[in-house]
């Protein structure tokens, strides 16, 4: 790895979670009260001081993936005005980062396919219905796959 790019990754991870941090403070999630939207930013700065203050044996790529994962799980699962300006600024920005649809994925192939597409689905099937992300036949559907990837775990 170089650490060219490495760097170069940390400074576009940094500006990502300045924007998440920015995306909090001025478009809190609906719901949320001052206590959860503090929390959460308090989170994002120790992420950012993490990112910052990598130890020699984690200043790699593989363990800024890890990084990567905990600054935009809420930004790839979640939907609303916070999650919608934070992808835009993240585009304004040209950060190297993309919004992945992965409930598309999931119905698209009608199979769950890791434990985390499983928590995915958990997470989100009752707020994407009441939102109208995905229709009474997906929640079927989504539902089906649930119980067979249940099914395969117990095996």
């Amino acid at each position: 790895m170089s650490a060219l790019k490495y760097d170069e990754s940390v400074r576009s991870l940094i500006i990502a979670t300045e924007i998440a941090i920015n995306s909090f403070k001025i478009y809190p999630p609906k719901n949320w009260d001052d206590t959860a939207i503090n929390d959460v930013i308090s989170i994002y700065k120790e992420f950012k001081i993490s990112i910052e203050n990598a130890k020699p044996e984690y200043r790699n790529l593989k363990s800024l993936k890890y990084k990567i994962d905990d600054v935009f799980t809420y930004f790839q699962e979640g939907h609303g005005k916070c999650v919608e300006e934070f992808w835009k600024e993240i585009k304004l920005q040209n950060l190297p980062y993309k919004r992945e649809n992965k409930m598309v994925k999931i119905l698209k192939r009608k199979k769950i396919n890791t434990i985390q597409e499983y928590d995915f689905v958990i997470d989100v099937i009752v707020p994407y219905q009441q939102e109208g992300l995905i229709t009474d036949d997906d929640v079927v559907l989504l539902n089906e796959l649930i119980g067979q990837f249940e099914m395969r775990k117990k095996k």
